[in-house]
């Protein structure tokens, strides 16, 4: 069974790609290539639980696909997603503060579909001796819902990300 955050870290990185900011998977398992642009690093540094409801139950769901009423359960989750925007050491660090600029915009007027944002910081400009790139840590936490359904036999189907509701 899944518990709903293998995909995570890309589909953060995919929804900054639809929006114009340059975003890969921190430790994608394969080569990159070199970039002259800021590009964010996408991990994913924590992940707090909250039970909610009774063992966790969050009601009954009519599933119209299957014609009938389907229980359903989860968890509310806080999730830490490490963005660390990595440039070329040419220049002031002028380019890292451009790129953290739209990925505050990215963040913080929409968001990804299913989290809500509900902090996002940044740190100091600083060399990173490692990657020999400039380096701005960045943060965001997000808030979601890992939601499961109870199948004909009492067994849970996998969990998924689920999103909040806006306000």
């Amino acid at each position: 069974m899944s518990a709903g955050l293998e995909r995570i870290r890309q589909e953060m990185a995919d929804y900054l790609n639809s929006r114009e900011i340059p975003a890969v998977t921190a430790w994608p398992g394969g080569p990159q290539r070199e970039r002259e642009e800021a590009v964010v690093a996408v991990s994913v540094r924590g992940c707090r639980i909250e039970p909610v409801g009774f063992q966790n139950y969050l009601g009954e769901g009519y599933d119209t696909e299957s014609s009938r009423w389907i229980e359903r359960y989860g968890k509310k989750v806080r999730l830490t997603f490490g963005l660390d925007l990595y440039a070329p050491e040419r220049g002031s660090g002028e380019g890292l503060q451009a790129a953290f600029d739209r990925l505050a915009g990215a963040l913080l007027l929409e968001g990804p579909e299913g989290m809500e944002v509900q902090e996002l910081s940044c740190g100091q400009i600083v060399w990173d001796r490692e990657s020999r790139r400039l380096k701005q840590p960045a943060e965001a936490v997000c808030g979601a819902w890992l939601c499961a359904a109870a199948d004909g036999k009492g067994l849970f189907t996998d969990f998924e990300l689920r999103g909040v509701l806006r306000q």
